[in-house]
């Protein structure tokens, strides 16, 4: 009965024979107790401990236990009424009891302590595991997970690092690093190769020894970094900058073939404190940009007067559009002379830019932004219809003035070209005869379908078209032959004496600068071009040219590019010099 009341009391996840075996044992124990006389010291606590040690600890085992032993140990023992019998019983109970709860309470210490422990042992396991984990993450966020170097995020850091803690005197050097054309690399070979290339260029930047080298890194596809800290001067960077160009010179042998690399650096070194270490890694890039368009497979060192120069470039361009719908670009006019008779036959539209701050810019400074951010297009037809109705205007002082305006090839392979030209002419009433277009060799030397068809249709509006700076590029003699030209408009350095030191004359030379150009004159002549010199700054040049069968001329000799008023200016005077009939 007492075994049963003990399960229904307290679950144990014990069998009902080790159950019965127990309570068995404990109650052999109490009828000792009882029965025993003097009874034994601390047994009745020893057997409350037992039942608790027995995994029956809760409050209502140990009721059911006393109520149970009380009302029917004597009874069941067939032991008659004894009052001593009943004191020793209840005795034994209360030392139960006592026990019990003892024991009890000892089970909840160690049960907390436990709970305690364990709770100590996970948090402690949960702190390792997140370090552990924080660690892995760091390093996945801080590295490039195909080289194992250090990523651009762990190189800006240490950078901030050095800024943060360097001093006045501490000086640091940054080499950035591009592999030339290795976008070829993984499109001909695969970007499997490119990746082990990128490993074997990882593992060569990193054998290189030298004891300023802090970090080496791939901060981006093909770019790399290798950070110098205690560098003295410039030369401490350039000489890693060196030492890492020849080691990526030689060739990389991937998967069964030989692959050739080169690659560009820029390098910047200089003081880090107050965020200079930042500064040199920009600076480090824009040296890099310098290499490669210089270029490539070479180092450039960051400059500040050409950092300068590349920033006044730049704001140069992106003012421009702006610019020109203001109206600040204009024309200034450079007379060109016929040679054999002094008079002006015609006028050179040459760009010019009334700038707000910088004031009058020539056509150097800016026509090569408008190139390349093709704002040429508009620019030119903006300034070919001021060119046209300046034209247009003089000829009622002098009927015949031409006006030759220059057109870029990026304009030449605008198939709208010639239409746009026609609509100029129409507006402005310039007969066609009297526009001349000057092209220059690159077009002739780059010439595609698109370039011939605009020429083309030019020739056949009636304009006028020449090739300006002839000599001095590689124009295809052919391509003269067949294309729709006029004239020829001779580089300036064709009109300067060459270097006595160079020129020697051979059966297959001519002896003197002039045969030369009587032979060049000569040419045009024969392919039915006229030639104009360009550059012509004294009397004598103008003679010489003149000497050569050259039929017209420009330079500072006869004129210096002038606002349009002036040209008017020298037609009237030309007017009245001449003579009277």
């Amino acid at each position: 009965m007492w075994a049963a009341a003990l399960h229904r009391a307290h679950y144990v996840p014990i069998s009902a024979e080790e159950r019965h075996r127990i309570v068995i044992g404990l109650a052999d124990r109490l009828v000792a107790g009882v029965l025993t006389e003097p009874a034994e010291p601390g047994g009745g606590r020893r057997i409350g401990a037992e039942l608790v040690a027995a995994g029956f600890g809760s409050p209502e085992a140990l009721g059911r236990t006393i109520a149970i032993v009380g009302s029917r140990l004597r009874a069941d023992l067939g032991l008659p009424a004894d009052p001593a019998l009943d004191a020793r019983l209840t005795g034994l109970l209360a030392d139960l009891a006592v026990g019990f709860a003892s024991a009890a309470h000892d089970r909840s210490l160690q049960a907390q302590d436990g709970v305690r422990l364990a709770a100590l042992a996970a948090h402690t396991r949960a702190e390792k595991a997140l370090r552990v984990s924080e660690a892995r993450f760091r390093h996945f966020a801080t590295h490039d997970q195909l080289t194992g170097l250090p990523n651009l995020t762990l190189f800006t850091e240490r950078l901030e690092r050095l800024s943060a803690a360097g001093t006045p005197a501490d000086r640091a050097g940054v080499c950035c690093f591009d592999i030339d054309d290795f976008a070829a690399v993984n499109d001909v070979l695969g970007h499997p190769v490119g990746d082990l290339l990128l490993q074997a260029v990882a593992d060569r930047l990193g054998a290189i020894t030298d004891r300023r080298i802090d970090l080496v890194a791939r901060l981006d596809s093909d770019r790399f970094a290798i950070l110098a800290v205690g560098t003295t001067c410039g030369e401490d960077t350039i000489k890693i900058a060196d030492r890492a160009l020849a080691a990526l010179a030689a060739p990389f042998h991937v998967a069964g073939a030989e692959v050739p690399l080169t690659a560009s650096a820029g390098v910047a070194e200089g003081a880090v404190r107050d965020g200079g270490a930042a500064q040199l890694m920009r600076a480090s890039e824009i040296a890099l940009h310098w290499a490669k368009a210089d270029g490539k497979a070479t180092w450039r060192q960051f400059d500040r007067a050409r950092s300068n120069a590349d920033a006044e470039r730049y704001r140069l361009s992106a003012a421009m559009p702006a610019a020109l719908r203001r109206g600040e670009f204009t024309l200034a006019y450079q007379p060109i002379v016929d040679l054999r008779s002094g008079r002006l036959t015609g006028v050179e539209a040459l760009a010019r830019w009334h700038h707000p701050q910088l004031g009058l810019l020539g056509a150097a400074r800016f026509i090569e932004f408008a190139e390349r951010t093709g704002l040429v297009v508009a620019l030119g037809n903006h300034l070919l219809e001021q060119a046209c109705r300046q034209a247009s205007r003089w000829q009622s002082l002098q009927p015949g003035l031409y006006v030759s305006v220059n057109v870029s090839v990026r304009q030449l392979h605008q198939s709208g070209m010639a239409g746009a030209v026609s609509q100029v002419l129409d507006r402005t009433g310039l007969p066609p005869s009297l526009l001349q277009l000057e092209v220059t060799e690159q077009a002739v030397i780059e010439l595609t379908g698109t370039v011939t068809d605009t020429l083309t249709a030019l020739m056949k509006l009636g304009v006028r078209l020449v090739i300006d700076d002839f000599g001095v590029g590689y124009a295809n003699l052919a391509n003269l032959r067949a294309l729709p030209l006029h004239g020829l408009k001779l580089d300036a350095s064709l009109t300067r004496p060459s270097t006595p030191t160079i020129r020697r004359a051979t059966i297959h030379h001519p002896a003197t600068d002039d045969d030369f150009l009587t032979t060049v004159v000569s040419l045009g002549h024969q392919l039915g071009l006229t030639v104009t010199a360009e550059g012509i700054e004294t009397s004598q040049q103008a003679d010489r040219m003149a000497a050569t069968g050259c039929d017209s001329g420009q330079g500072w000799y006869f004129g210096h590019p002038v606002p349009p008023s002036e040209i008017t200016d020298s037609i009237v005077a030309q007017h009245q010099q001449m003579p009277t009939t």
